[in-house]
């Protein structure tokens, strides 16, 4: 920082639009999905200054209307993905000597496009691209990432700021460098935030990228792309590859200036990246950070106090919304045997509220569809299963048609068995498993919960006893990082609530704060000596 301490604008949370009937917004977004959805796009690969568009093409279909092609996307082979590697290396030096203040000043810019000028834009193209209602991509793809930018700036400031102390006839300085080499992004297919992030987050560093989003998200993330050019960001900076995940990690990761992977995603998969990288540790310059935020089994407890209508919108929220594909969504609950049968009714009538699932351009749809075929076909195994099993049953929802769109109903299953399948496996869908305890074995319950999933990323409980949720937080605080007291465990807001969990949830380095940005440098301390010493003796040689 060559001519000033510089104070970033203060970070404020975006506030949340309402899309209400009549309003500007949802007329705006409206606009903007007939648009898309009647268009066809040609997604090419962004290599340094270069559109990439190679011919080996994929097309891109809405999963509410999987037959419906929205355009088509272009494929790397191992060449683009090598040229992407040098576009980042021969950006490096620039970008990383560039003042952070202009760094800062072109996230913050691509914020306010978000905003303003893209909102609609990024809005309409997720629920295209993920089948997201217009609230859920609100929150996701205008609040939530323009959140991320503006707090993380505000998070590098104070980072640069913190320095140590000086002594007499010294002074200690430290350098907040950005890691030798480039960082490897991968982003998941549900939420446009984080695909946003993870790349943003190390690049605002000083780091160049190069960044492979889901297969299932590509369509939202060139409106991303097309954020970050009109900002300012410089070419290779964040360098955009598409295709085959095994042939562009393998490359990626046999490069020896890899340094470091932001990775969201699948537990299994993040565990083989990390043994890759451990097997491939001798060929790398540096040590790479690994930075991760995986599966969860995530939980809500109600205890005998709580409110049982508070306890059913918790479920219904925290295990439908977005039909449940979130990291954090619940998936599985202990009711106590006294007020379950109350708590059941509660959530069987909010599912029969609920519209058949449809297109998120019916705004009165609450539900619309899983992800793809995939995912729809393991959930669709798991609902069928649980109609056989008896131990389990389907208390309300469990149909499922994918003939236009993957759509699976809304589903509660209820068991006798606390460690039957669907209590223990992440499914990431809109699918719950309830697990009813007798009100005596609340203690006895909190070292099940504790016990069952190898997972620890989000976690509820609901009670009016304070010593209950005391003995709760106390006995549950090793399995979830983000931990909720009478609330749905979902819903984490950048600068309120940082995200992430332990165990095979990831390595807990919770994005959306300082802590997630200081994987992405490498400190340099500098001390410097005012008057050197002359003579090699100390006082107690006499």
């Amino acid at each position: 920082m060559g001519k000033g301490f510089f104070q970033v604008p203060t970070a404020i949370n975006e506030p949340i639009k309402s899309y209400a009937p009549g309003s500007p917004e949802r007329e705006a977004v409206l606009e903007q999905y007939k648009a898309y959805f009647n268009g066809n796009v040609d997604v090419p690969m962004y290599i340094g200054k270069e559109e990439i568009r190679t011919g080996n093409t994929k097309p891109m279909s809405p999963p509410h209307d999987h037959k419906h092609i929205v355009g088509t996307y272009h494929t790397a082979d191992k060449k683009n993905i090598q040229s992407a590697i040098d576009n980042c290396l021969e950006s490096r030096n620039d970008w990383a000597n560039l003042t952070w203040e202009q760094r800062a000043a072109i996230f913050l810019k691509a914020a306010e496009l978000i905003a303003g000028p893209y909102r609609a834009k990024i809005n309409a193209a997720t629920m295209i691209a993920q089948s997201k209602n217009i609230h859920q991509a609100e929150i996701d793809a205008a609040c939530e990432l323009i959140d991320f930018l503006r707090f993380n700036v505000e998070y590098m400031s104070q980072i640069y700021a913190e320095q140590p102390d000086s002594a007499e006839g010294i002074w200690n300085r430290v350098e907040y460098r950005p890691l030798e080499g480039f960082v490897y992004a991968i982003t998941p297919f549900n939420f446009t935030a984080i695909a946003g992030n993870l790349p943003a987050s190390a690049a605002m560093m000083g780091n160049v990228v190069v960044w492979k989003p889901s297969d299932s998200q590509i369509f939202s993330a060139k409106v991303i792309v097309d954020v970050f050019k009109e900002a300012g960001l410089p070419d290779g900076v964040i360098n955009v590859v598409y295709g085959d995940p095994v042939m562009i990690t393998n490359t990626i990761l046999a490069s020896p200036d890899f340094a470091g992977i932001h990775f969201t995603g699948s537990t299994h998969v993040f565990k083989e990246l990390w043994k890759q990288i451990g097997n491939n540790i001798h060929t790398y310059k540096t040590y790479p950070k690994i930075v991760g935020e995986t599966g969860g089994k995530d939980f809500i407890l109600a205890h005998p106090t709580a409110n049982t209508k508070q306890v059913a919108t918790a479920i219904s929220r925290g295990a439908f919304e977005f039909q449940g594909q979130k990291c954090s969504a619940a998936s599985r609950v202990y009711l106590p045997k006294s007020t379950s049968t109350e708590i059941l009714e509660f959530v069987k009538a909010d599912i029969k509220s609920f519209n058949k699932p449809g297109s998120p351009e019916d705004m009165s749809n609450f539900i619309t569809a899983v992800i793809h075929e995939g995912s729809f076909d393991k959930l669709a195994k798991y609902i069928t299963q649980a109609k056989e099993d008896k131990n389990a049953e389907i208390y309300a929802g469990g149909s499922f048609d994918k003939s236009k769109g993957y759509f699976i109903e809304p589903t509660v299953i209820v068991t006798t068995d606390p460690k039957y399948t669907t209590m223990e496996t992440e499914l990431f869908g809109p699918v719950v498993t309830i697990y009813v305890y007798e009100d005596k074995d609340w203690s006895k319950t909190l070292q099940l919960i504790d016990g069952t999933s190898e997972y620890a990323l989000t976690g509820a409980v609901l009670s009016q006893d304070r010593y209950a949720i005391d003995e709760a937080t106390k006995a549950l605080q090793n399995c979830a990082g983000n931990f909720y007291i009478n609330d749905k465990p979902t819903g984490a807001v950048v600068g309120q609530q940082p995200f992430g969990g332990a165990r095979a949830s990831g390595t807990n380095d919770k994005a959306g704060s300082a802590q997630n940005l200081l994987r992405w440098v490498s400190p340099r301390l500098i001390k410097e000596t005012f008057v050197t010493p002359v003579d090699y003796r100390y006082p107690f040689l006499g």
